[in-house]
């Protein structure tokens, strides 16, 4: 099992006081908005063992650990795009919107941000370091998906509660068997991605 490390958050406490990971979940999903998390790093005492990407953990270990990171990171947040607005502008640019709003929410203001991949430049971020599969590389950058998956999964078990038999308490809005079975039932709802669905 690959655990990401605090090598790159130390190299960069070196020149920055203030930095932070962004990730974002639910790209992929038929159902539900697409959420980021940004988990910010001020020194070394933000670092808890057993980070790792959170598509890699069971939901209570993501639990667990998202409950973890609230009481030690110095600052965190939650963006969040709907489902009506990924039809709308594109999943592209509903996650950098999700980015957005998690950014303007924040406390503390990083210098530096890194992210996942190449999924957003966004001009209003601070210096922006891109890495592929950064979220199995970099602790901040998993841990960022760990909030963001944890806050996403909560909002899926609300939604089942709000509009039972979809079953999105289970697959949480991706496309598994159980999912299209319940929309060849029920038809589509309201946070349903249309330009998802064919």
């Amino acid at each position: 099992m690959q655990y990401p490390t605090f090598s790159l958050e130390y190299e960069l406490l070196q020149r920055h006081s203030i930095i932070a990971g962004v990730d974002e979940v639910g790209r992929g999903c038929l159902a539900g908005p697409v959420v980021a998390g940004i988990a910010i790093i001020t020194d070394d005492s933000s670092y808890i063992s057993g980070i790792r990407d959170s598509k890699t953990l069971s939901e209570k270990q993501r639990e667990k650990l998202a409950q973890k990171l609230t009481e030690v990171l110095p600052a965190y947040s939650i963006g969040v795009a709907s489902a009506k607005e990924i039809d709308q502008i594109g999943i592209r640019k509903a996650t950098h919107l999700a980015m957005l709003r998690a950014y303007w929410k924040l406390e503390l203001i990083p210098q530096a941000l890194l992210m996942d991949g190449e999924k957003a430049t966004i001009p209003i971020f601070s210096k922006t370091y891109q890495y592929d599969k950064g979220d199995l590389r970099f602790y901040s950058i998993a841990a960022a998906s760990i909030l963001a998956k944890v806050y996403r999964d909560s909002y899926m078990r609300q939604l089942e509660e709000q509009m039972p038999g979809y079953s999105f308490d289970k697959h949480k809005g991706y496309g598994t068997k159980l999912h299209y079975e319940s929309l060849f039932r029920l038809g589509l709802s309201d946070v349903h991605r249309r330009t998802f669905i064919h």
